[in-house]
């Protein structure tokens, strides 16, 4: 027997093992509206987000997520009031699509075709750099940067054509989920330029004292966190390698520089005015309300940022969102959602889990 509001032993196994959890629609407490919330996510995100203090207090605010069978048709399950997910084939996007169009009281988090803009990185940046955002806290751009889809042969010129200058941060082209997608190399030597491997993005590099800020957007609630990043470029041994160093993910959790010892210039978080009017104008031109931005300040320039970075539905941010702990109830995303939608996805706790 369990008390109402617990998760068995059996649900939290198959949470931490990545796998669906089909919880029994459980009774909503005493006034309040049951919410049942659709997800379709990897086994990966399943385990980062789906653990079992967070199911347990979900239930207690009469939350009940349910898995969504990819092998049956989405109209056949449900009903539900949310549908949460985070699967890139063509196929679900379809049938998310035609199913957001036959059920519209339904809040799909986020649209499919507003998320496929984070998917490539020459479309990626290209909202921060049209909205030119300049204030009295700082201004905000993006780097010069130079699309190559093929001919490693032919990077030379291309960088010079462009006018870039070296050194040079080469990112895959395609963001698709894997780790592959987020290794990093940085060139810093022409020749070594033909070394890369297209398709990919190549950024100017601007030294930053080695900190990055990820900017964790949910709705209204802003969030940010320290990340350790790249070392600025002439603090490299530049005579012991091949003109190319090569970085797996480098702003990911293990990386946090949130209690290191950092000049405070360097650590001092962007302003908040700043981040706000940034997150709001990229809510609506993206139009999507799950995603985190990763931020750089340019080293020795108080007021100058740089995004870098999009990415949705990171592993951390939900998972902060509903789990118990300091919780508030802002209503984040009314404008297209009822008062039980909001729920789900605005208990955000004070911040210390965005680490």
């Amino acid at each position: 027997m369990r008390v109402h509001g617990e998760v068995s032993d059996d649900e939290a196994a198959a949470a931490a093992a990545g796998e669906p959890v089909p919880l029994s629609p459980p009774p909503a407490p005493a006034g309040q509206q049951r919410l049942v919330v659709g997800y379709a996510l990897t086994k990966k995100k399943v385990k980062s987000f789906l653990q079992p203090k967070l199911l347990a207090l979900a239930r207690k605010k009469g939350i009940h997520f349910v898995s969504i069978d990819e092998t049956r048709p989405l109209s056949e399950q449900g009903p539900f009031d949310i549908i949460l997910h985070k699967l890139t084939s063509k196929e679900w996007e379809q049938v998310l699509e035609d199913y957001r169009e036959e059920h519209p009281e339904v809040t799909v988090l986020d649209p499919p075709n507003a998320i496929q803009h984070l998917h490539n990185r020459q479309s990626m940046l290209q909202e921060v750099a049209d909205l030119n955002l300049s204030n009295g806290y700082g201004e905000v751009c993006t780097p010069r940067q130079l699309v190559i889809m093929k001919d490693p042969s032919s990077i030379p010129d291309a960088v010079a054509k462009a006018g870039l200058t070296l050194p040079l941060v080469a990112k895959p082209l395609v963001v698709d989920g894997t780790s592959k997608s987020h290794e990093l190399s940085l060139a810093y030597v022409e020749a070594s330029l033909p070394s890369l491997d297209p398709p990919l993005v190549l950024q100017e590099f601007v030294n930053h004292g080695g900190i990055l800020f990820k900017v964790y957007i949910v709705g209204e609630t802003i969030r940010v966190v320290r990340r350790f990043s790249l070392p600025d470029f002439n603090t490299y041994d530049l005579g012991n390698n091949d003109g190319i160093f090569r970085f797996p993910r480098v702003s990911c959790a293990t990386n946090n520089a949130e209690d290191a010892d950092v000049d405070p210039c360097i650590a001092e978080l962007p302003p908040k005015p700043l981040l706000e009017k940034l997150g709001k104008e990229l809510r609506r031109r993206l139009g999507l309300r799950l995603f985190n931005i990763d931020m750089i300040r340019e080293h020795g320039r108080k007021d100058r940022y740089y995004v870098i970075d999009i990415n949705y539905f990171p592993g951390k941010l939900l998972f902060s969102m509903l789990y118990v702990g300091s919780i508030s109830l802002p209503m984040c995303f009314c404008a297209q959602a009822s008062y039980s939608a909001c729920r789900v996805y605005s208990f955000v706790r004070d911040g210390s889990l965005f680490s």
